[in-house]
């Protein structure tokens, strides 16, 4: 292969790796579309036991007796839960536009939302004969709804910045376990052995390592939209091309790939740690080496992700469960409790399990 044709090769790739090839969004952008993202299961009901808690304390101490309790807690939830869930589908609905906005606005908002919304429950009561409310208890409907709506939208605020000293020490985490400089070694050992007897297969090599590398250093930042599950399959992919070269018929690889399952979004880095902890710990000790399986499934709402590995012996540096802690975390981030993260030993496998929506 010819110097020139070789530039001419290598010349996009590293086109592709300029730290300015894409624009970035504004961090201010990102957390802001992050505290908006209401519509988790987990929040939502959070929000939702949060108000009926505060209405059944308050109704408790008009009542007399218990029947009136209960009598007014059922005409109150019909009008307290729709205005909630009706707050809460507008926010997650608007929230790519709400973050846009200055802080103020994205204050008063949603407190005026939350004011209409009460409003409107409240109106719902009248409309199905559960009670008729004056212009004193409208104005007090309008008044609770506003400061349940900033109570709650200040609290999404307190959790975006807890969160977000968890998702850098997340990120710091996973460029730690991937940029491991035994792997880097092998690699570039490989990829010189390679390079006298098959120049074509060494420079693939570097490709795949480099493309390894640009995703662990590329600066994403916190995304609630995550990124496409077929492109942590493809990162995937790369990093076992080159363990491949290193243990030749000891990894034995399978893919069961569900193609409605691609265009689920998952938080970036998710895949690779798995299946690298797969090799690590499962194929490397092995004298005989392994399998390591990959599947991916569409079931309706739901996607599912499951990475295994033979067991044999143990492998000699006992690992300390980042990469499982690090997927667990980047999990709740995103999905919070709609997602679920399964690992242990099965049948003479080590087997991890994700369950998120699509």
């Amino acid at each position: 292969m010819s110097t020139e044709a070789t530039q001419e090769r290598v010349a996009p790739a590293w086109e592709e790796t300029r730290l300015d090839a894409r624009p970035v969004e504004p961090s201010r952008l990102i957390d802001a579309r992050r505290r908006f993202d209401v519509c988790h299961v987990g929040l939502v009901l959070r929000a939702v036991l949060g108000v009926q808690l505060v209405l059944a304390l308050g109704l408790a101490m008009t009542s007399n007796t218990p029947a009136q309790w209960v009598w007014s807690m059922g005409g109150a939830t019909v009008g307290s839960l729709s205005a909630v869930l009706a707050w809460l589908l507008i926010v997650c609905a608007a929230k790519n536009v709400l973050a846009r906005w200055p802080e103020w606005a994205q204050w008063a908002a949603p407190i005026g939302l939350g004011a209409l919304c009460a409003l409107g429950g409240a109106r719902l009561l009248e409309a199905v004969e559960l009670g008729r409310l004056g212009a004193m208890q409208g104005m007090a409907a309008a008044l609770s709804g506003a400061l349940a709506a900033a109570v709650l939208l200040g609290w999404l605020k307190l959790r975006e910045r807890a969160q977000a000293p968890a998702d850098a020490l997340a990120r710091l985490v996973e460029l730690q376990s991937r940029i491991r400089p035994h792997f880097l070694f092998n690699t570039l050992n490989t990829a010189i052995a390679l390079v006298r007897v098959d120049p074509t297969r060494a420079e693939e090599v570097l490709e795949d390592l480099a493309e390894l590398f640009r995703v662990a250093l590329e600066d994403a930042g916190p995304t609630a939209e995550g990124v496409r599950l077929d492109q942590e399959v493809e990162l995937a992919r790369r990093y076992l091309a080159i363990e491949q070269l290193r243990f030749g018929d000891r990894l034995r690889v399978h893919w069961q790939l569900d193609p409605h399952a691609s265009d689920a979004r998952v938080p970036p880095l998710l895949l690779q740690p798995l299946v690298e902890n797969a090799v690590r710990h499962g194929i490397e000790p092995n004298d005989l080496g392994g399998d390591v399986d990959i599947v991916t499934r569409a079931r309706g709402s739901e996607v599912e992700i499951r990475v295994s590995n033979t067991v044999g012996l143990p492998s000699r540096g006992q690992g300390h469960g980042l990469a499982l802690r690090n997927v667990r975390q980047r999990l709740r981030l995103m999905h919070d409790v709609a997602a679920r993260l399964e690992a242990g030993p099965g049948e003479g496998r080590f087997v991890v399990r994700i369950v998120m929506p699509r």
